[in-house]
């Protein structure tokens, strides 16, 4: 057997120089002495292992293979025989020779079967057998006090291939991700499939729902195909228009005067009414499906005005998505749906600032009479079983037989003032005033039985205005819409302006339904006072002081009626007959006639010293 050279030199601070070096004449011997050395190497190997683990030392630099042999100067084996007790794996830092050019250290562990496998495979260098190899980095130990810079370069190159497998985890969805996931549209028998505009694949809310509108997915693309075919010759015809030389009252176009003469044309050709098997149809709809679908809307009006409504429809419903991706609008967020208001359940339009607790839940119960809110119908029981209030708060300053109005100071009666504001936001898109009530006035219309004053609606005005306003917040509760109360409290708010001998305006903004309603009132107004008017000339400063309209107001609303002209450097005020006699038609048929306000039952006073 061939005999080996061993230097076991030190250095000066106490660390081994070199280890175990292999004889280069040797180096190509035969290969039955490979496991002979092999054997000699790990018996000189645990050794010096055991008697460096017996001095008790501060752990040293392992020694290195020689640079003669690559053949064993990747890896060192190591095995503690140190005592008879079973044996348990040790880590050592191991480094790779000196010629190799690298001081790359690694702790790697091995056991005595992993020993005698690497004496058995003599040809091939030692490699870290499978079975006992470590699994992950938490079976490595990389907290050595010995380790170098080395060391932590080769922490972070597997640091960077153990990311590698991080990549193939799901990312994080989001928002608009997680509000697509597992969802799908409410609408019965629906896929989810399709969208209202024509721009979506899937949609998740009824008002994307192409089923609950009665149409299909490619119906709606063949409509918003059409849209922009629609907005692009639009826009086409503005830079057309654009060209043309800025005058002070610009005619209409050619193109201006077709598609109105059209859209007369067509709404002429409206039907009167329906047939008798086109309200079989509905019915039988209506029955078929009840609220899970949209009802049948043909025929019902001109097809420009139906396609009109359409139009706004699929533009509501983009904006709505839009709002979803952005994630303004989450489900479940906290917004009140319902309200249990007296004998009547309403749903919300839009959010209030009421507290989190009450937000949260969805659907309040208020009571009608005082507005507490509550947040069960059990507590609402108890607590109409004592309230003890039938009325608003404040003095009734108008009553003509169920009508009565109250004046409530947001001063005397802080709570109920809050509480109307917070209900008001409920149907109110553009209010801001919540809870800083004492600087205004608040006129609640009600309409008695005799289970009390009911809540119709209200408006507030400020008690010292700079502006003149004559009415900041108006409000007609959803259930008596539509039937007239709106236009008496307008018109009760100028009756106040005409006591005061103030001319008067609503502050602005204005609700989409007040902004109808107040020019409905002054087209009212304006066509009454032309109607009983008997000069020649006519003024709009007198107008103003006999109705307490603003100026600004009436020349709109002029306008609007097509009734003011500027010629010859004046302006003219045309006395349309028809729209007038139109007028006086409508008023005949009016059986609603104690739906207005009797000057002669108000009750008021201006308030002094507020």
């Amino acid at each position: 057997m061939s005999r080996r050279k061993r230097n076991a030199g030190s250095s000066s601070d106490g660390t081994e120089d070199s280890d175990i070096s292999t004889d280069p004449e040797h180096t190509d011997s035969s290969e039955s002495d490979g496991a002979s050395r092999q054997s000699a190497r790990v018996t000189r190997s645990s050794a010096r292992l055991s008697q460096s683990s017996q001095d008790s030392s501060p752990v040293q630099s392992p020694p290195s293979f020689g640079a003669e042999d690559p053949l064993y100067s990747t890896r060192r084996v190591t095995c503690s025989q140190q005592q008879s007790t079973p044996i348990t794996p040790k880590k050592y830092p191991l480094r790779q020779t000196r010629s190799s050019g690298s001081e790359t250290e690694q702790v790697v562990d091995f056991s005595d079967r992993d020993t005698k496998n690497a004496a058995d495979h003599d040809e091939s260098p030692p490699r870290t057998p499978t079975g006992n190899a470590p699994s992950s980095e938490s079976d490595i130990d990389l907290s050595s006090p010995n380790m170098s810079h080395d060391e932590s370069i080769a922490k972070d190159m597997s640091m960077k291939d153990s990311g590698s497998d991080l990549s193939q985890r799901p990312k994080r969805r989001r928002f608009h991700e997680s509000y697509n996931f597992n969802m799908k549209c409410p609408t019965p028998g629906c896929n989810s499939l399709g969208h209202l505009t024509g721009k979506h694949e899937r949609h998740f809310s009824i008002s994307g729902c192409p089923l609950y509108h009665n149409l299909s997915a490619d119906e709606c693309k063949v409509r918003a195909q059409s849209r922009d075919k629609q907005v692009e010759e639009r826009m086409l015809s503005h830079r057309q228009d654009d060209n043309r030389q800025a005058t002070r009252h610009q005619a209409p176009t050619e193109i201006q005067l077709r598609y109105k003469e059209k859209v007369a044309e067509v709404r002429k050709k409206r039907n009167a009414g329906l047939t008798k098997e086109q309200k079989e149809k509905y019915m039988e709809h209506r029955k078929t499906y009840g609220n899970t679908r949209e009802p049948l809307l043909e025929n019902l009006t001109s097809e420009y005005d139906l396609e009109l409504f359409r139009r706004a429809q699929a533009r509501a419903s983009e904006d709505l998505e839009k709002l979803r991706l952005q994630g303004q609008i989450t489900e479940g967020s906290n917004m009140i749906k319902t309200i249990a208001f007296g004998h009547y359940e309403l749903d919300t339009w839009y959010h209030s600032p009421y507290p989190e607790e009450y937000a949260r839940l969805g659907r309040l119960y208020m009571c009608e009479f005082c507005l507490k809110y509550m947040k069960s119908q059990t507590i609402l029981r108890r607590h109409t079983a004592k309230c003890v209030w039938k009325h608003p708060p404040g003095d009734e300053i108008y009553r003509k037989g169920p009508i009565s109005v109250f004046e409530v100071d947001g001063k005397k009666n802080k709570i109920y003032c809050q509480n109307l504001c917070l209900l008001a936001k409920l149907f109110l898109d553009h209010k801001t005033l919540y809870y800083d009530v004492e600087p205004f006035l608040f006129y609640i219309m009600t309409k008695a039985d005799n289970t009390g004053c009911h809540l119709i609606g209200y408006f507030s005005k400020e008690k010292n205005s700079f502006l003149n306003y004559n009415v900041s917040c108006i409000l007609t509760m959803p259930q008596y819409m539509r039937q007239g109360y709106g236009k008496m409290l307008i018109d009760f708010s100028y009756l106040l302006s005409k006591v005061e001998e103030k001319v008067g305006s609503p502050e602005r903004p204005l609700s989409d339904l007040g902004l109808i309603s107040y020019r409905s009132y002054w087209k009212e107004v304006l066509l009454r006072y032309l109607h009983n008017f008997q000069g020649k000339e006519i003024s709009i400063k007198e107008i103003s002081q006999e109705t307490a309209v603003n100026p600004v107001d009436i020349v709109s609303t002029l306008q609007a009626l097509q009734m003011l002209k500027y010629w010859k450097g004046k302006h003219l005020v045309l006395k349309r007959q028809d729209l007038i006699d139109e007028w006086i038609a409508k008023e005949a048929k009016r059986s609603n006639s104690n739906k207005i306000m009797d000057p002669s039952c108000l009750k008021w006073s201006p308030p002094k010293g507020t």
